[in-house]
């Protein structure tokens, strides 16, 4: 299972002329099929009149095979939309978005053609692509005393976890994610703060 994976950190865009047809590709962070519907809405509206606005997107980790999609809006099937979606699962990406707006010059491609069109732009636009590492956290809990609070609190972002909720009653109740790599470091650290009274709880 994937620890962390890239994620796009920025937009980009690439405008190519390819035999009299304007091809304009855009790669963008994607996390969901609704941020792709969004981007494209988008992008219909500041390039009107297009003769196709083919995508592709991979909405979770690289290697996943479930939260992905490509359209060829209209292409012959397979030239525009797959090709895209083959070019993005080979970048080793996560959370990533494709969207190629056509505009049709009067020259027809064929289908090698219309594949290679697709994708030169995105295949340009990956290498330029800045990206960031997304960490995958877990969740947890932890229950603490007042008085251990802060130095559990200290631990807890020396870790690189996430406090997500605190609940204060008796005593604190902790809601935090974390890293699988960096759960046995935590057990450790908390043990010798606490002479092993403090465990927390994490999730499978």
């Amino acid at each position: 299972m994937l620890e962390s994976y890239k994620v796009p950190s920025e937009d980009i865009v690439i405008e190519e002329e390819i035999k009299h047809s304007r091809f304009i590709s855009f790669l963008f962070h994607c996390d969901s099929i609704d941020k792709l519907k969004l981007v494209l809405t988008d992008i219909k509206r500041d390039y009107p009149g297009a003769s196709h606005y083919c995508y592709a997107f991979v909405a979770g980790a690289p290697d996943d095979s479930v939260l992905i999609g490509s359209s060829d809006d209209g292409e012959p099937a397979g030239c525009a939309g797959r090709p895209m979606l083959a070019l993005l699962q080979g970048a080793n990406i996560g959370e990533i978005g494709a969207i190629v707006v056509r505009y049709y010059g009067g020259t027809k491609l064929g289908v090698g053609g219309l594949v290679r069109a697709y994708t030169s732009g995105l295949r340009q636009g990956l290498i330029q692509l800045p990206t960031r590492l997304k960490q995958l956290r877990y969740p947890a809990k932890l229950h603490c005393d007042y008085a251990q609070l802060r130095d559990v609190e200290h631990l807890l972002q020396q870790v690189n976890a996430v406090i997500i909720d605190k609940q204060f009653a008796e005593a604190v109740d902790i809601e935090f994610e974390i890293g699988r790599q960096q759960q046995a470091l935590l057990c450790e650290l908390l043990a010798t703060l606490s002479q092993g009274s403090l465990q927390p709880e994490f999730e499978l």
